[in-house]
């Protein structure tokens, strides 16, 4: 859309509520207000009680809204909010008011941040931050959303890409002056090397850190494996306090995987529950049991689940995530397990709390703490991009050529990190999954 329209958008959820926002952006917002209020602006940001009309003239609502002059606003233009009574009829009215001002058009989803972003109130992973901050089911989550949105990984990133910039100068004025006698090649190699080499190990170091911003951004991956009728749906059912799988004697009930997000000690988890693993003739039940076997060497963890009526061969997983032997059905048989795992019964109750925290105990080992900077396969792209351009320059012949062009590629990837160069395509695909009016 051309950045000089005027969006707007309900910045609210939808159906009834007690108030609606109603949010507008753009050169033309002011005067999407007069034509609302059918009176001047009032005072910059204060919320004045004002009657909306149509331009018939007709009363649509009675409203608060607050004048909000650029550039110091959040899309850095002129924005207007309406808080208005949240019926549906009420909303749909204004928004047809809204329709028919000249200049002015209904936003798409995420196109006030992509605002931000454009006219540099927000720089790119803090416009991820946001859409991690909208989306975040846990306390963990939260707060690493909060800390992109506050610019923990931008300013990294600026600052690293500062560090190239000047080894990128150093290197030109080699090769600008190379003949003159100021300019000690020598010497400007291995200060160029020892910078170089320390700024690789930096974002090494960042790199290295178990994808745990990913993990917590995505969620905990927890795999329920085994036999059929080992109890596989029973216990998910159990363990998320809820009717989310099909409980069957009949072996072979579940044919495709199911997916339950679960707030564990504030960290998000994904109990998922699979087709029991054996020889099956039915091609349906055959998919689901590849299914279950790609989900478990996906998995964060593996529970291998075993009523006691199967052997070792018939569990035996195929998947090389951590896994955690859980006996189930205890209730209904007097062995336990020890050592190397746990005995639950997820009609009585039993064993389902110490199950809980083990898988809580290693989703946190995991995840880590929430100072993970990566939270994204793009952040993580860019960066290990820019380490391989350093490990180039250190590993090369040190000609001043070879190493201006590693350097330039490795302030380029660092760009696409902070959304300098080349990120049009992923623009779009970011802000589509925002929510409208945001």
């Amino acid at each position: 859309m051309d950045h000089h329209t005027t969006l707007f958008a309900p910045a609210s959820g939808f159906g009834r509520s007690a108030v609606a926002v109603i949010r507008i952006s753009g050169p033309l917002a002011a005067d999407a207000l007069r034509r609302l209020t059918h009176r001047p602006l009032p005072p910059p940001r204060r919320l004045v009680l004002r009657p909306l009309r149509d331009a018939a003239g007709d009363a649509l609502d009675q409203a608060l809204v607050v004048w909000l002059p650029g550039p110091g606003t959040f899309t850095g233009e002129d924005m207007a909010e309406l808080h208005l009574h949240g019926g549906p009829a009420i909303r749909a009215a204004i928004l047809k008011a809204l329709a028919a001002c000249p200049g002015c058009s209904p936003a798409k989803a995420g196109e006030f941040t992509r605002r931000a972003f454009l006219n540099g109130r927000i720089g790119l992973t803090e416009a991820e931050g946001i859409a991690d901050l909208i989306d975040a089911e846990t306390e963990a989550q939260r707060r690493q959303a909060l800390r992109q949105l506050d610019g923990a990984l931008g300013r990294q990133v600026a600052e690293w890409r500062d560090r190239i910039i000047d080894l990128l100068a150093g290197v030109e004025a080699a090769l600008d002056f190379s003949d003159e006698g100021d300019v000690d090649d020598e010497a400007l190699d291995a200060a160029l090397f020892a910078k170089a080499r320390a700024l690789r190990d930096a974002i090494a170091t960042v790199l290295d850190d178990g994808r745990c911003g990913e993990r917590l951004r995505d969620g905990f991956t927890v795999v329920l494996a085994g036999p059929p009728n080992a109890g596989k749906s029973t216990l998910l059912n159990a363990l998320s306090r809820r009717e989310a799988a099909i409980v069957s004697p009949v072996a072979g009930t579940t044919r495709d995987v199911i997916e339950v997000r679960c707030d564990l000690h504030g960290l998000p988890v994904i109990l998922v529950d699979t087709a029991g693993l054996r020889e099956a003739a039915d091609p349906i039940e055959a998919e689901g049991i590849r299914r279950t076997r790609s989900r478990m060497d996906q998995a964060d963890l593996v529970l291998l689940l075993d009523d006691g009526a199967t052997t070792d061969a018939e569990t035996a997983p195929s998947a090389p995530s951590p896994i955690l032997r859980v006996r189930t059905k205890s209730d209904l048989s007097a062995s336990s397990m020890t050592g190397a795992g746990l005995a639950v019964s997820a009609v009585t109750g039993d064993g389902l709390g110490a199950l809980l925290e083990a898988i809580a105990q290693r989703a946190a080992h995991a995840i880590g703490g929430d100072t993970a900077l990566i939270t994204r396969e793009r952040h993580r792209d860019g960066l290990t991009r820019c380490r391989d351009h350093l490990d180039r320059l250190l590993q090369g012949t040190a000609l001043p050529e070879l190493a201006a062009e590693d350097l330039r590629l490795a302030v380029r990837a660092l760009g696409e990190v902070a959304g300098h160069v080349g990120v049009e395509d992923m623009l779009d695909r970011l802000f589509s999954g925002f929510c409208i009016g945001k």
